[in-house]
C-alpha cells in the first residue's frame, strides 16, 4: 500500500513523497518523489547519485568546499559527508517543501544530513545562483566541487528555464564559481553523451563521461545512468 507522506503544490505541479513496500526486495519501504507525472527519485534507485559524489570529489585533496544542486532524498549530499575531506557542504533545492521533509527526518538521510555541522541547506534556484555566486552571504566565494544532480539529462529539463545553464556561456559562469582545480559533476539519467561531454571539454580544458551500471529488479536488465566529471 502506498502512504503518501507529503503533498505540495508548486509551479512546476504537484511535488509528492511517498513510501510504499516494494516485494522485488523483501517488502522493503521504497521512498518515492513525484513532480506532476514524472518521477524524479526513488530510493530503490541510488547508485547513480551516490556515483555522482564519489566521482566529483575523488583525488582532491584538502579541506573542500562543496556545493550540491538539488536535494531530493540526500543520497548524493550524504554521500559527500562521508568523505573526511569535507569541510563544509552546501545544498541548494528550489522547494523549501523538501528541505522540510530532512528537517522532519521523513526521508532516510534526513537524520544524517541534519546532524552534520558541514552541511548546510539552502533553498533557492541553483540555476540563478550559478550566474550570483552561490553562497548570498559571499557572492564571490568560490568551491571545490559542484555536483548537480535536478535535471533528468543536458537537454530534458525540468523546468525549460534552466537550458541556458546547458550553453557554453551558462557553464562559463558556472567555472568563475569553481577554484582552480576544482571540479563540475552532474548526474543525467541516459548514457554519456559524447556531444555534451565535448563541450564541457571547451568549457572546463578537462572532461569525461561515466557511464553507472546497476541492477534493476523489475526488468532482471542492467540499467544505465552517467556522471559528467569537468576540472577547472
Amino acid at each position: 500500500m502506498i502512504r503518501e507522506l507529503a503533498y505540495h503544490a508548486t509551479d512546476l505541479g504537484p511535488l509528492m513523497l511517498r513510501v510504499r513496500p516494494e516485494p522485488l526486495i523483501g517488502g522493503s519501504d521504497v521512498f518515492e518523489v513525484k513532480l506532476g507525472e514524472e518521477f524524479l527519485m526513488s530510493s530503490l534507485f541510488t547508485a547513480g547519485e551516490e556515483a555522482l559524489a564519489d566521482l566529483g570529489l575523488s583525488g582532491l585533496q584538502g579541506k573542500l568546499d562543496v556545493v550540491v544542486g538539488g536535494l531530493g532524498l540526500g543520497y548524493t549530499a550524504a554521500r559527500a559527508l562521508e568523505n573526511r575531506n569535507v569541510a563544509s557542504l552546501l545544498v541548494i533545492e528550489a522547494f523549501g517543501e523538501v528541505i522540510g521533509w530532512h528537517m522532519e527526518k521523513l526521508v532516510p538521510a534526513g537524520e544524517k544530513l541534519t546532524g552534520d555541522p558541514r552541511c548546510r541547506f539552502l533553498e533557492g534556484d541553483f540555476f540563478r545562483l550559478a550566474k550570483t555566486g552561490f553562497d548570498p552571504s559571499d557572492p564571490l566565494r568560490k568551491f571545490d566541487a559542484v555536483l548537480l544532480d535536478i535535471d533528468h539529462t543536458p537537454d530534458h529539463h525540468l523546468d525549460r528555464n534552466n537550458a541556458g545553464f546547458y550553453t557554453s556561456a551558462g557553464l562559463e559562469k558556472l567555472k568563475s564559481r569553481i577554484k582552480p582545480g576544482g571540479r563540475f559533476a552532474m548526474w543525467s539519467n541516459d548514457e554519456s553523451d559524447d556531444d555534451f561531454v565535448n563541450l564541457l571539454k571547451t568549457v572546463f580544458g578537462i572532461a569525461e563521461g561515466h557511464n553507472v551500471k546497476f541492477a534493476n529488479p523489475y526488468t532482471n536488465e542492467l540499467a544505465v545512468n552517467s556522471v559528467y566529471v569537468a576540472t577547472v
